[in-house]
């Protein structure tokens, strides 16, 4: 079955046009999604459109958009009236401009669609347009009306297509000022940095999305199947967090819970030895007083020097 278009009309550069069709690039379908029901019944719970102070239920024909400029005050603005300011992005796409991709703040966009030639009627204009943009090696960005709304569209080709996403307006955006203005400045230690980019470095790999796994709608389905068979579900108790003495000790005990997994992972025990003599000589005891940092940097040193002696000897 052929993918249903979610919109159509015209991709326009210049005098340049060509029929298209949107299609959403993502879809959420196939999540497992919950009805609403009568707990007496069982029956299924509808919601209806009723008068907020009759308390009837009214018919859709009756119903007419309303914006409030005061309290309980309205103005009525009918469907003709919206459609006397119409956009020509109505069925129009027409590409402004071209900026660098890299300039696109990740934080406007909203979400992705497949842009395809529609019907065979204007392909090779497409294909030029696409062309244009990947050799160009810049976004095009221009204007399209969805669900009566104008979006700013930024596109950029994908396989033989584009792919358009749909960005917001400056309005939309909240200033992250608000959010992290209050974050203080912490001065973090070099061990600390250290510990950090070790735990970092042994979690590195490479972005592998077919590797995803939706864990809570695995455990959803399952749930789902032993209440269907009649089986008792279990309800597991609340585990107790581990309390973090200081970031110093998390950061120790990350690596130290990090080597172990990998110990165990790891076919030859002889590399996983030399693995662990490395990370405990990393892993000092630092305390909050002089002396016992001083302490630990000379027994730290010690096993360094011993190393040392037995190269030499060798």
């Amino acid at each position: 079955m052929a993918p249903r278009a979610y919109w159509k009309g015209y991709l326009r550069l210049s005098l340049v046009s060509c029929p298209i069709a949107l299609y959403p690039a993502t879809s959420e379908r196939e999540k497992i999604s919950f009805n609403q029901l009568n707990r007496e019944t069982g029956n299924r719970v509808r919601y209806r459109k009723v008068d907020e102070e009759t308390g009837e239920e009214v018919p859709s024909d009756q119903i007419i958009k309303g914006y409030e400029v005061a309290k309980g005050e309205y103005v009525e603005i009918t469907d003709e009236e919206l459609a006397s300011i119409a956009l020509e992005s109505t069925k129009t796409i027409d590409i402004d401009e071209f900026v660098p991709r890299d300039e696109i703040d990740e934080l406007y966009n909203i979400r992705p669609y497949y842009i395809a030639p529609d019907g065979k009627v204007g392909q090779d204009a497409f294909v030029v347009i696409r062309n244009v943009i990947e050799q160009m090696k810049m976004v095009a960005l221009g204007r399209v009306v969805l669900t009566s709304r104008e979006h700013v569209i930024a596109m950029v080709p994908r396989g033989k297509g584009l792919m358009g996403t749909l960005l917001r307006f400056p309005y939309e955006v909240r200033n992250a000022g608000e959010y992290f203005d209050d974050i203080p400045n912490v001065k973090l230690t070099k061990d600390m940095m250290d510990l950090a980019r070790h735990i970092v470095e042994t979690k590195s790999g490479h972005f592998k999305p077919q590797e995803f796994e939706d864990h809570y709608e695995r455990a959803l389905q399952e749930l789902i199947e032993k209440k269907a068979k009649g089986e008792k579900i279990e309800i597991p108790k609340e585990q107790p967090t581990g309390k973090v003495i200081n970031l110093m000790d998390a950061l120790r005990r990350s690596v130290q819970a990090d080597a172990g997994g990998r110990a165990t992972r790891t076919a030859p025990a002889k590399k996983g030895r030399k693995k662990i003599e490395g990370q405990k000589e990393m892993l000092l005891p630092i305390t909050g007083t002089k002396g016992t940092r001083e302490t630990a940097r000379e027994e730290h040193r010690k096993p360094a020097r011993n190393h040392a002696k037995q190269r030499k000897a060798g």
